[in-house]
């Protein structure tokens, strides 16, 4: 049975988080949600430290934090034209994409099988990829808005639908590291992130220290 420090060792792919690992479109996932209330007459509205705090959520948690008053059912249809309102301003105006991600994902991507799972709507991680132009470099990706499923069975189904044998997953929350290690895959934890978290295999500052570490480190 392979060990996490045989994994650690010498991985055979890489399995990113998107919000806090490779990007940060909080602004404009915030301005999506004022939009939206503004749309539909709704005294509320967010601030982009409100949704920093909320990133990494599965759906039902997220927006039973944000739209507390409606129903689960109403909540998932409203957050429909909300998300829809993502997707068309990621389109416009994108987000702010991690130094060192467009330069170092080419070169890993020659040296390691590539994912994205995240805990995003359905189609976030394609507008993503489009927006960043590294559709190109991933093999495959899973969004929550998907299948529903946690984060830790769409980690193991790319394990196992592409025979992954030393998979990293790589996040910026606590929540991340939990998820990873249910799925028994070792965790690197991007401390530039969203999130705090006390437990890893590996930190980096950057994603331009991780990228320069895996690239050099099993030559």
């Amino acid at each position: 049975m392979k060990t996490e420090e045989d994994h650690k060792k010498n991985p055979d792919a890489l399995l990113f988080d998107m919000d806090g690992t490779l990007w940060d479109a909080v602004n404009t996932y915030t301005l999506a949600w004022n939009k939206y209330f503004e749309n539909h007459g709704l005294d509320k509205h967010l601030s982009k430290t409100d949704l920093d705090n909320l990133m990494g959520l599965e759906e039902g948690a997220f927006l039973e934090i944000i739209l507390p008053e409606f129903s689960e059912n109403e909540r998932a249809q409203r957050y429909k034209e909300v998300v829809q309102l993502q997707y068309d301003l990621i389109n416009d105006i994108g987000g702010e994409i991690y130094p060192g991600v467009t330069e170092f994902l080419p070169l890993l991507q020659k040296k390691y099988k590539l994912f994205i799972v995240s805990n995003c709507p359905e189609f976030t991680i394609k507008h993503f990829m489009k927006f960043a132009r590294i559709d190109h470099l991933i093999i495959d990706s899973f969004s929550h808005g998907q299948n529903y499923k946690a984060k830790h069975e769409n980690i193991s189904s790319l394990i196992s639908t592409y025979q992954l044998k030393r998979p990293l997953y790589i996040g910026d929350t606590h929540s991340d590291m939990i998820q990873s290690k249910k799925a028994e895959v070792p965790f690197i934890f991007m401390s530039y992130g969203f999130g705090q978290c006390a437990s890893f295999d590996q930190s980096f500052d950057s994603f331009q220290d991780f990228a320069r570490y895996y690239l050099n480190a099993y030559i």
